[in-house]
């Protein structure tokens, strides 16, 4: 009888432990500092060139390595090389690599330096595998080199320095200076102006012919480019950092095509027009060694075409172009990297918006359709790979809702198959052969589960599963995220989510937290891993707040009419949206109408600047960071692809600029930016801070010197979300 007594009272002590252990409080700490939530990843994968064979930078003996793996068993084969075997003296570390295409050199880069989004530069090195000698591909002295790959046929590695594109001949050790007129905000050779990077993610301006024997590159010339210029607040004296930055309506660089040829020593302009006001998104190597394909695009992005060069014609003086394809749109196009040139002359494969739908298409050389392969009301989201042997192309698309992302397979006769089986989000990396391909799932409950799959979709086995963050999330009381969706007033059906507070209790009013970002480009709607934004939100769920995220008009995956709903208007229609959705959550009973707020960040600060005067009437509290608050102060390419220029859209630009609606301005508002922001800049923080003060509203404003765009960097984050969720409960 006694040890029975024992038992139950040992029974529900330990019942009493595990309800302690499930009920553990998440902080901001927690969520943007330690890792207690992050979850394990299979990164920098490298397929070898037999397609069974991986490799990847891993820590050994506290030095990085690269490490090679069988896919088919994930056993480590072996250590190709060491940081150890390369840098003899200091404390030097691989942070990336490459291989020639013969796979019998690496260019290895260290000291790698940020400079804007996707651009770098570093010292890079040489190895060679086969002799196991390392040197440096140039003198350290005379600076640090970007984007430096080797030629096709592994004898030569070009580089850029010096906005200046150089050769590498790896046999006679001779650098070679292709251009000499490179200058920092003046002439960029071999790369790209902040311009591109940003709004056409290409920072890489040098492309190889596939027999290396000359290269195809890109010239910026930024002199009637207007520069911007921000403090940055490194000593005594702040120092003023200048680049060319084109904002709307203002000139842009003049981008000129060249191509060098190594053998004859002659550099020769690519004739691709008359008309300089233009964009060349893309330059990409046909099949053939003769064949330069350029995209060239009007500055509306309206209009696309695909011109071609023909070198194997005689031609002393500037290179011609014949075009092969053509197409319009009376909104915008938007640009990729799906351009793929069949073999033997079979055409390409590229895909449009021309039945309303972004889909996948067969063009022959002559611009002609040969056949959709994708077809359907829903959305090609990305391709993923091309098989050439198969004639297979890999895609992810939104056939089964814009809220999920599936991995399909397709040939050329338009025959395809779904291959991802989970619900959620998928995306996949192939080998090279497309023996295997690794696929990374997630949903809006699962954290990354990480499958290595035959081509014909076959599991062969889990490379994560992330099991240890699954039992550490065991210890904090996690709601669900639900999905619905409302009806705005046009009658369109709009997706959103919403995470309640534990233990919510129906017969209660709860205040709401709308987190969006509601612009193009980006959905926040999707059955997919939130990550560390995913916990702050239940972090607020369990202060006691309703989280909730909506799609506007204007947001990916639905095809042209929706996703093109917003154009020349930005701003217009999202709102409507957001006052509907603030009106359809108000009218449910247990949300407290009266204690709606919203929070954004980019886009999303324009558009919660947006409620919070457009919209005051329904909105208590807006936290707005690094937010546009007028287009006219964004760059070029991103604002007129949907707003044309300010000249020809004054009141499109000025209709929806949150700076000209302060005056309506009621609730909390929270402004945060970072004062190195490059890409929003600060600028608009700033004038949205004297329209407000000659408005006389009161409102808070927080500056994070020297941060740019993602504000970000050491405590950073854990203190500004500190901030945002002292503000959210003061005032919501």
């Amino acid at each position: 009888m006694r040890f029975t007594k024992i038992l139950m009272l040992a029974c529900i002590a330990l019942f009493s432990l595990q309800t302690l252990a499930q009920t553990e409080k998440i902080t901001n700490e927690l969520v943007w500092y330690s890792r207690e939530f992050s979850p394990d990843y299979v990164s920098g994968i490298r397929s070898m060139n037999d397609g069974k064979h991986y490799t990847s930078l891993k820590r050994v003996d506290g030095k990085m390595a690269v490490v090679k793996y069988a896919y088919k068993s994930g056993d480590e084969v072996g250590t190709v090389v060491s940081s150890e075997d390369i840098f003899t003296q200091g404390d030097r570390q691989i942070e990336n690599y490459t291989f020639s295409k013969d796979e019998k050199q690496m260019l290895i880069a260290t000291e790698v330096e940020s400079i804007y989004r996707h651009s770098t530069k570093a010292n890079y090195f040489v190895h060679n595998l086969e002799d196991g000698t390392t040197r440096p591909l140039a003198d350290s002295e005379k600076g640090k080199q970007r984007l430096a790959e080797f030629s096709p046929d592994g004898t030569k590695v070009a580089f850029v320095r010096g906005n200046n594109l150089f050769v590498y001949e790896l046999d006679t050790k001779q650098e070679l200076q292709i251009t000499i007129d490179g200058e920092m905000n003046k002439i960029i050779n071999g790369a790209t102006d902040w311009v591109y990077e940003e709004e056409f993610a290409i920072d890489k301006g040098f492309y190889w012919s596939p027999e290396s024997d000359r290269i195809a590159f890109y010239k910026f010339d930024e002199g009637h480019v207007k520069e911007f210029q921000m403090a940055l607040y490194n000593g005594l004296y702040p120092e003023q950092y200048k680049f060319k930055y084109p904002k709307a309506g203002e000139r842009n660089s003049i981008v000129l095509i060249y191509i060098h040829d190594l053998n004859a020593e002659t550099t020769k302009l690519v004739d691709s027009g008359e008309k300089t006001d233009i964009y060349y998104p893309r330059i990409k190597w046909t099949e053939s060694n003769d064949g330069l394909a350029i995209m060239r695009m009007n500055r509306h992005q309206n209009h696309l075409e695909f011109l071609v060069t023909d070198l194997s014609k005689e031609q002393p003086f500037a290179l011609s172009t014949s075009k092969f394809y053509d197409e319009t749109s009376e909104t915008y196009i938007e640009i990729n990297d799906n351009l793929i040139f069949l073999e033997d002359g079979n055409g390409f494969l590229w895909n449009s918006m021309m039945d309303g739908y972004n889909h996948i298409y067969h063009f022959g050389m002559d611009g002609k359709v040969k056949k959709q392969l994708t077809k359907g009301e829903w959305d090609v989201i990305a391709f993923e790979g091309f098989d050439h042997d198969d004639e297979t192309v890999y895609y992810t698309s939104a056939e089964v809702s814009p809220m999920e992302k599936h991995l399909y397979s397709a040939d050329l006769k338009g025959k395809k198959k779904k291959l991802s089986e989970e619900s959620g989000y998928n995306s996949a990396t192939f080998s090279n052969t497309y023996d295997y391909y690794i696929n990374y799932h997630t949903s809006a409950s699962t954290p990354y589960h990480i499958t290595l799959h035959n081509s014909k979709g076959k599991e062969i086995r889990v490379l994560e599963d992330n099991s240890a963050l699954k039992g550490r999330l065991k210890k904090y009381d996690l709601s669900e995220k639900e999905f619905f969706s409302f009806e705005n007033r046009e009658v369109t059906s709009l997706n959103c989510w919403m995470i309640k507070p534990p233990n919510f209790d129906e017969t209660k009013e709860y205040p709401v937290y709308v987190s969006i970002y509601g612009g193009p480009g980006s959905n926040t709607v999707k059955d997919s891993w939130g990550g560390s934004n995913y916990f702050y939100h239940q972090l607020l769920a369990q202060e006691g707040y309703i989280v909730v995220s909506c799609d506007p008009r204007g947001t990916m995956y639905r095809g042209r009419e929706f996703n093109h709903s917003t154009y020349l208007q930005l701003g217009k229609l999202e709102t409507q949206d957001f006052i509907d959705f603030a009106k359809y959550l108000g009218g449910q009973d247990y949300i407290d109408s009266e204690r709606i707020g919203m929070q954004g960040w980019s886009y999303g600060g324009y558009m919660t600047s947006l409620a919070m005067t457009k919209g005051a009437d329904y909105f208590k509290m807006g936290i707005a960071v690094a937010p546009v608050t007028n287009w006219r102060y964004y760059d070029t390419i991103y604002t007129e692809r949907f707003m044309r220029t300010p000249q020809e859209n004054a009141d499109g630009y000025d209709d929806n600029s949150p700076i000209n609606h302060v005056e309506k301005l009621e609730g909390a508002y929270l402004l945060v930016h970072g004062s190195a922001d490059d890409n929003v800049h600060y600028q608009n923080s700033m004038e949205m801070i004297n329209a407000l003060v000659e408005a006389n509203k009161e409102f808070d404003f927080f500056v994070y010197p020297n941060k740019n765009h993602g504000i970000y960097g050491g405590k950073t984050r854990w203190h500004l979300f500190n901030k945002m969720l002292e503000f959210t409960k003061a005032n919501l």
